[in-house]
């Protein structure tokens, strides 16, 4: 990773070498995406003129993350991501080419548009979580959140360019040079990542397994409160969000009887909205909290739902796309925030492509959803449900709080010692059982209580299996506290994801220990194996 001493603004991370060209690499690549966006929705709203075949092509381009996000994320925590994303690249690149020559000889039928297009998904599944990932590895560390903002900046920038040079290039040339444009795109980024030389860090332990890594992640999500918020919050937008840009094209096409020229406008609006929301961001988040922007820009998504429902006309729609641009980047960019703050580096890919998981699941189910409805009713109506929905799941979501992932510290504390053990290392078996004794006083009682629930959530988030906490019937106040791993090594990695935030529990809990101090650690290891000798954990 690049070193620097300067204070990073917003511009800094583009000083970086590395990652000024993969983020100009990203930048063509999403240009080239909403290129194929595009001319895929419009080339099948010209050849079958259905809603729901229309919507399906959105739900073809997310169905993938929904799949693969969660193999993509555990591959990309244990393997190296680099070779990963040029792997994917390639594999984009060609479905890409083929969806160019089969759409040029005019041998496209929709079926074969969808299917392609979910092959094209399957490899941007593949590479999403890496591309988030490796950001840490491409600025130093106090670069890591204008990185952020610049990759959000990016997309949004593409998003702007991207539909109305897609609906040119559709209208003047055919869509089949939008697809060759979209897989020119994926060999500048496959290139800018074989010319970067990846610092990786020899690891001190063997790569963990792809099922237990995969477990990992998953218990990881399940136990920590403040990611759970960001899922939930994410699940509630974009499933009912969703339904603009899947029946936009619709409108446009039947509704309004406009062109491509005029989606593409449309399209681009609400990227320029989306830029000038990124630009005004960090002066609405200085005034108002994460969720109360959140609910804010939700409520404004639904109103500009609402009037697409029944704008008469193009030109109307302009200052309408362009608020619904600000609205969705203000919500998007904020829950990507809280993602990643709520989540530390060492399960920082799996957790990351959980909330992609949960975002391409949202947009697909929402996407076929009011599809249907349109098909069955109207689009008038389908937007309208749309509208409604998103503002009371604004209202319902409130108490998932984002806020509480904002203020806590996922360094690695690394102040557990290496346990003691016997000659001969015991390594990947298993399974291990840790011990710690604890005596409280009885007026401790019931904020030990709530500490040790929270101390559960930690041991779980961070590889134990299962958790339990006894209290002696001979002696109140003597509690035992026991916690499985599934092998040793399990445990050393356990040692090495304790947070600070973690350590200040730990912290608490000691002082209120009576006994011998610290509180007393015990392995154990399953029988036939050598025996672990007391130690700290």
């Amino acid at each position: 990773m690049a070193t620097a001493a300067t204070p990073a603004g917003p511009w800094t991370p583009l000083r970086q070498p590395v990652f000024r060209a993969m983020w100009l690499a990203l930048l063509v690549g999403n240009i080239g995406t909403w290129t194929h966006d595009v001319a895929a929705a419009w080339w099948m709203t010209e050849h079958t003129g259905s809603p729901l075949w229309v919507s399906a092509v959105q739900a073809a381009t997310t169905l993938p993350m929904v799949l693969f996000a969660l193999v993509a994320g555990t591959l990309a925590d244990i393997v190296d991501r680099r070779r990963l994303l040029v792997l994917a690249q390639c594999w984009m690149f060609a479905v890409a080419t083929l969806l160019a020559l089969l759409a040029g000889e005019d041998r496209l039928p929709p079926e074969w548009l969808l299917g392609l297009t979910f092959l094209l998904g399957c490899g941007a599944a593949m590479a999403t979580p890496a591309q988030v990932a490796i950001i840490p590895e491409l600025v130093p560390r106090p670069m890591l959140a204008p990185a952020i903002a610049l990759n959000s900046l990016g997309m949004n920038i593409a998003r702007s360019i991207g539909p109305a040079f897609g609906g040119v290039v559709v209208a003047r040339w055919g869509a089949h040079w939008a697809f060759a444009i979209n897989a020119a795109t994926f060999l500048g980024v496959a290139v800018v990542l074989m010319r970067w030389k990846r610092e990786a860090a020899s690891p001190a332990l063997p790569p963990e397994r792809f099922a237990g890594a995969f477990r990992a992640g998953l218990r990881y999500a399940m136990h920590a409160d403040a990611f759970r918020a960001v899922l939930a919050r994410a699940a509630g937008f974009f499933v009912f969000a969703g339904a603009l840009p899947a029946l936009l094209p619709v409108v446009v096409r039947q509704r309004l009887e406009a062109g491509a020229g005029a989606y593409g406008l449309l399209l681009a609006c609400i990227g320029i909205g989306a830029i000038a929301g990124a630009l005004v961001l960090p002066r609405l988040r200085a005034r108002l909290a994460s969720d109360r922007l959140v609910a804010w820009a939700s409520m404004l998504c639904a109103a500009t739902m609402g009037i697409l429902a029944w704008a008469p006309f193009i030109a109307g729609l302009v200052p309408v796309m362009l608020a619904h641009g600000v609205g969705w980047i203000c919500v998007l960019s904020t829950l990507q925030v809280g993602a990643q703050m709520a989540v530390p580096a060492w399960v920082r890919a799996r957790a990351l492509s959980l909330y992609i998981l949960v975002f391409a699941s949202s947009m697909a189910m929402g996407s076929l959803a009011w599809g249907a409805v349109a098909q069955a009713a109207s689009v008038q109506l389908a937007l309208a449900l749309a509208a409604f929905g998103l503002l009371i799941s604004a209202l319902a979501t409130r108490r998932f709080r984002l806020a509480a992932g904002e203020a806590l510290d996922l360094a690695p504390s690394a102040h557990w010692p290496h346990p003691l053990v016997a000659p001969d290392n015991p390594g990947e078996r298993g399974p291990v059982l840790v011990t710690v004794e604890y005596r409280i006083d009885a007026s401790d009682r019931d904020t030990f209580g709530e500490c040790m629930r929270l101390l559960g959530q930690s041991r779980r988030r961070d590889g134990a299996v299962q958790w339990m906490l006894f209290e002696d019937v001979a002696e109140p106040g003597l509690f035992f506290e026991s916690f499985l791993l599934a092998s040793w090594n399990e445990h050393l990695r356990q040692h090495a994801r304790v947070t600070q935030e973690e350590r200040a529990l730990q912290e608490r809990l000691a002082r209120m220990h009576r006994g011998e101090s610290p509180p007393r650690v015990r392995h154990f290891i399953g029988a036939g194996a050598p025996w672990a000798r007391d130690g700290a954990a």
